[in-house]
């Protein structure tokens, strides 16, 4: 019994010189831009929700869409994937506007925590318990 699939519908198999012209598509690279897009919205979103995000895994993500951006651009035309894509870089800037500011926003705030916490620990130890003058080591 031979199998008489009909394989005429099938593209062309791609040799290796082709294969990077090939992952440089359009295509590709409209959803390598909505996957970035994607995590960052995600880690916007988790940054102000005040949860438990996880920055470490959600920078892994993103360096890896960054990657796989760079190597599909990889032998592309600058000014072509420029035009080609205007509009999904403008949103991802747009985002990437909104996550700067979501992350420094908490920047600021763990600053801000940490700085009170060091303020108590000082006044703390300011209040005469454990200086250096209660055991006779203040000489100046």
């Amino acid at each position: 019994m031979a199998d008489q699939t009909d394989l005429s519908n099938l593209p062309a198999r791609t040799t290796a010189t082709e294969a990077p012209a090939a992952s440089a598509r359009p295509g590709n690279l409209a959803a390598i831009i909505g996957r970035i897009e994607e995590a960052v919205d995600e880690e916007t979103a988790g940054i102000r929700s005040g949860t438990g995000y996880d920055l470490k895994a959600s920078n892994a993500r993103k360096s890896r869409y960054l990657y796989e951006l760079t190597r599909a651009l990889k032998g592309a035309n600058e000014i072509e994937f420029l035009e080609q894509h205007r509009e999904g870089l403008t949103r991802l800037r747009q985002k990437l506007a909104k996550n700067e500011a979501a992350i420094l926003a908490h920047l600021n705030a763990v600053n801000e925590v940490a700085t009170l916490l060091k303020n108590a620990i000082q006044r703390a130890d300011a209040d005469g318990t454990y200086s250096a003058g209660e055991f006779g080591y203040a000489r100046a």
